[in-house]
């Protein structure tokens, strides 16, 4: 399949316009789009070391990359965490939660979703898929939760995203990048925050991008690296 085809069937699945302003989307340098393209890797981020220029491949990144790949390399990042059935639905279902309303309504960032379960279900769904989740207020396992916030990647580094969880009474925020300052903001709030790492809260979606591209039936892989460790 021609390059050209694969990022014409993109952009209609994942329109390039949903694109927050100045988000850096797309190619970072002009490739041949007549190439054959036989094999597609997905990845979080690329490193140089994955660059390898591999013939008749394309990368397509979350996150922009660093640097300028020599390897035919598409970046699809804030389109996909805005678009319905993007990269915060995926989150939801793999949480088995409802989607039932974005959180951010200006930019339509995150998803607000329903649920009916003890806060003790919740966790433990949590802790089962997601092994590195921090927690601030840890609240009644007994607790009744009903409206759970989330965003992929970033969300708990942003303050105002925190006052907006308060604001829309939600009861438990889940994303990812949680600070010192929007810990304590969240203390004085008293709203449960649960960070799940940015990278792995956006893990799911990286998988449900590969099942788009399976219907162009080309050999498609996610390559999951998080770039931080664990010290053993």
């Amino acid at each position: 399949m021609k390059l050209s085809e694969i990022i014409d069937f993109l952009d209609e699945r994942i329109p390039m316009s949903l694109a927050l302003k100045g988000d850096e989307i797309g190619f970072k340098k002009d490739y041949d789009l007549s190439q054959d393209i036989e094999s597609v890797k997905i990845y979080m981020d690329l490193l140089p070391e994955d660059d390898i220029n591999s013939e008749n491949t394309l990368i397509i990144t979350h996150h922009p990359p660093l640097f300028i790949p020599e390897t035919p390399t598409y970046t699809i990042h804030s389109n996909w965490d805005i678009m319905d059935g993007g990269a915060n639905e995926a989150l939801a279902k793999a949480l088995d939660l409802e989607v039932i309303d974005y959180f951010d309504d200006n930019t339509k960032i995150g998803r607000v979703c329903k649920a009916n379960e003890k806060f003790t279900e919740l966790k433990s769904n949590i802790l089962m898929k997601f092994k590195n989740a921090r927690i601030v207020n840890d609240t009644d396992d007994e607790r009744t939760i009903r409206n759970v916030g989330i965003i992929s990647g970033f969300g708990l580094k942003n303050p105002d995203y925190i006052k907006l969880a308060k604001a829309k009474n939600l009861d438990v925020l889940i994303s990812g990048d949680m600070t010192q300052e929007t810990a304590i903001l969240a203390k004085n709030l008293k709203i449960t925050l649960i960070d799940l790492t940015h990278h792995e809260s956006e893990v799911p979606g990286l998988y449900a991008l590969e099942n788009i591209l399976k219907e162009l039936d080309i050999n498609t892989e996610v390559i999951d690296k998080n770039p931080i460790e664990v010290i053993k």
